[in-house]
């Protein structure tokens, strides 16, 4: 059962984020299996369990980040994530693709959230062509989440716009990925249980938007494609 985040999680981050190299890592990596990974997990399958309780229907698993960088995707940085998370989503070949619910832990802060970031450009027509032929069940899941306020809309902008619905649509139908993000401070209930209570009431919340993701790669595609 997962029991909350300590100060040494941070300051493992903080260090690896300064000495993201392997030997600085080998010489704490009990810190990291403890502080970091161990409770990471925990809060993982807790919330996955909690969350398959409450829609079973979804079909969700648990994916927990590996701590090493890809190898071939080192761009210049260290071979080290300073950040560690962890997404439920249903099983698939492009990860990227699959919207999914995620939790992320860094040296500055920590975050939850639901999206799909890499979402390939036909199902983003299928989401315009939804908007287009009747706005207003969007429209609602738009004004759940400004009406919440917890969660920031994300993903990357079209250059040139598609079109312009409406200042409350136009958010939604001008991105290439749709996402909704929450960042906190690493203090409070970051170090309590209750974070999982915490991280789960904004799940259940976003599970309306998860849903109508889920369904847009269903549609027929659009026919100005």
């Amino acid at each position: 059962m997962f029991q909350g985040y300590t100060q040494g999680a941070i300051d493992f981050l903080w260090g690896l984020k300064l000495n993201n190299e392997r030997a600085w890592f080998q010489a704490h990596r009990e810190e990291f299996l403890t502080l970091v990974d161990r409770p990471t997990r925990e809060l993982a399958e807790q919330l996955r369990a909690e969350m398959t309780e409450a829609f079973p229907r979804l079909g969700l698993e648990l994916k927990v980040s590996r701590i090493y960088r890809d190898a071939r995707r080192l761009f210049g940085r260290g071979p080290y994530k300073d950040h560690l998370w962890f997404s439920l989503r249903k099983p698939g070949e492009h990860d990227g693709q699959i919207p999914c619910f995620w939790f992320e832990i860094a040296a500055d802060h920590y975050g939850c959230g639901m999206g799909c970031w890499e979402m390939p450009p036909v199902v983003m027509a299928k989401l315009r062509a939804r908007i287009d032929r009747d706005p207003k069940p969007v429209e609602k899941l738009a004004r759940a989440v400004e009406k919440r306020g917890e969660f920031r809309l994300e993903g990357q902008e079209y250059k040139r716009p598609k079109g312009d619905p409406g200042p409350l649509l136009y958010p939604w139908y001008n991105r290439k990925g749709i996402g909704f993000t929450c960042e906190r401070n690493c203090e409070g209930v970051f170090f309590t249980p209750e974070l999982a209570a915490q991280v789960l009431e904004g799940w259940k919340s976003l599970a309306p938007q998860y849903k109508f993701l889920c369904s847009l790669p269903g549609d027929p595609e659009p026919e100005n494609m």
